[in-house]
């Protein structure tokens, strides 16, 4: 079995343990080990790079991608709901009137001080 293959999950606590004194070990031989080659302790991170696109090119990739979608969507069919399209209910004037009414007599009841 691999090292990528194990689950820190899966060992036992005796496991654990005795990994964390053989990498106290490797940590402790790798100091030595430095001190022997007069390496600075410190290693030296590599410097970032603020690397940054020109505008041509980020048009240009821009361009590229919308191409790439367009051909994607064309090549699929268009598809086409199992349902009719959801019509418009039609209320009549009088009915629109007496909701209209309903919904003030709730708003005015909600609003009434003491209820909340």
């Amino acid at each position: 079995m691999s090292t990528a293959d194990m689950n820190i999950f899966d060992l036992t606590p005796q496991q654990l343990k005795r990994a964390a004194s053989i990498k106290e070990r490797i940590d402790g031989l790798n100091k030595q080990l430095r001190d022997i080659l007069v390496v600075p302790a410190v290693s030296r991170v590599a410097p970032t790079s603020n690397r940054t696109m020109s505008p041509s090119v980020k048009k240009k990739i821009a361009a590229t991608q919308k191409a790439r979608w367009a051909k994607v969507r064309s090549s699929k069919p268009a598809t086409v709901s199992g349902r009719p399209a959801a019509t418009k209910a039609v209320i009549s004037t009088a009915t629109r009137a007496k909701l209209s009414a309903k919904l003030k007599a709730y708003w005015a009841a909600k609003k009434k001080p003491g209820k909340k």
